[in-house]
C-alpha cells in the first residue's frame, strides 16, 4: 500500500499546541520544509533553521503562527562552531524547552574526483557531519536536564551504498552519519534514558525543477525501482520515529527498495 502524498497542511487555527518544540536544520525548504510541516501538523511549535534562505524560514514561521503554534526562525552557518551552539541555545531560551530535533541541513557541491580538494572534503564534513554532531550535542544536553527526555533524527542518505559519481565530497560526509547516530544514541541514553537518537536514510524524492541538472543526475543515478519518493515520505519517517518511543540507534531507509534492488545489468556497448 502506498503513502498518501500527505500535504501536512495546516490553517489557522486548526491545530492545537501540544507544548513540545521542535528545531530543524535547514528547515526553510524542501525536505526540512515539509519536516516543519508535519511537525506543525503534530502540535509542535518548530524554530525554524536556515543559513542563507531567512526570508523562507520568516515566511514558514509565520504560517506556523498563523495556525497558532508559535515558532522561531533562527540562522546559524554549521561551519561556525560558537554561532551553531548559541543558535540551540536560541531556541532553549526562547521555548524553554526542546523535545525534537530533526538535522536536514546538508550541502552537496558536485566535481570531478581529481578537482575535490582538502578544503572541499571539510566543507561537506563540517556541515554535514560535523554539523549535524554539535546541534545534536547542545540539544542533547538541552534534553537530558529534561524529565521527558527527548528525541534527535539525522538525516543521511540512502546513497552511500551506492555512490553516484562526481560526489567524493559529498558522500564520505553522509556515510558518517549512520555511526554518528548510533554513537550518540548510547551516549545519550546513558544520560537520559528518555533521549532517543535515529536516523531517516532517504532516496531519490522528488526534486525541485530549479535544481541543478547535475545535482538532479547524481541523485537520481541508478534508479532501480522505476519512480522517486515524495518529500512527504521523508517527513512521514521522521514523524514515525520522533513518536514511536520504543526506537532508538535505528537507521531507516526510505528509498522504496533501492538498498535492496538488484542492480539491472549495462546494456550492450554502454
Amino acid at each position: 500500500m502506498s503513502l498518501p502524498n500527505h500535504p501536512f497542511a495546516f490553517a489557522p487555527g486548526a491545530v492545537a499546541s501540544t507544548g513540545r518544540v521542535a528545531l530543524v536544520t535547514g528547515g526553510a525548504k524542501r525536505i526540512g520544509a515539509t519536516v516543519v510541516r508535519a511537525l506543525a501538523s503534530r502540535g509542535y511549535s518548530v524554530a525554524i533553521h536556515c543559513h542563507a534562505s531567512l526570508a523562507d524560514a520568516r515566511a514558514l514561521a509565520g504560517e506556523l503562527d498563523a495556525a497558532g503554534l508559535p515558532s522561531l526562525a533562527v540562522t546559524a552557518n554549521l561551519r561556525d562552531e560558537g554561532p551553531v551552539r548559541a543558535m540551540v541555545h536560541r531556541v532553549a531560551d526562547h521555548f524553554g524547552r526542546i523535545d525534537a530535533v530533526v538535522t536536514c541541513a546538508a550541502i552537496w557541491i558536485p566535481g570531478p574526483l581529481e578537482e575535490v580538494t582538502a578544503d572541499d572534503l571539510r566543507a561537506h564534513f563540517d556541515v554535514n557531519c560535523v554539523g549535524t554532531f554539535i546541534v545534536a550535542q547542545e540539544a542533547g544536553a538541552v534534553m537530558a536536564a529534561q524529565e521527558s527526555g527527548g528525541v534527535i533524527v539525522t538525516m543521511g542518505d540512502q546513497a552511500i551504498a551506492r555512490p553516484a559519481p562526481d560526489y567524493a565530497a559529498y558522500f564520505p560526509s553522509k556515510g558518517a552519519i549512520p555511526t554518528l547516530t548510533r554513537s550518540l544514541a548510547v551516549e545519550f541514553a546513558r544520560r537520559n534514558p528518555r533521549i532517543r537518537v535515529n536516523c531517516v536514510l532517504p532516496g531519490p524524492v522528488t526534486l525541485p525543477a530549479d535544481m541543478d541538472p547535475a545535482a538532479r543526475a547524481a541523485t537520481l543515478g541508478g534508479t532501480l525501482v522505476g519512480r522517486e519518493g515524495t518529500p512527504e515520505h521523508v517527513a512521514h519517517a521522521v514523524l514515525f520515529l520522533v513518536e514511536n518511543d520504543f526506537i532508538t540507534g535505528v537507521c531507516l531507509p526510505v528509498d522504496g527498495g533501492r538498498s535492496i534492488a538488484t542492480p539491472e545489468p549495462a546494456a550492450a556497448g554502454s
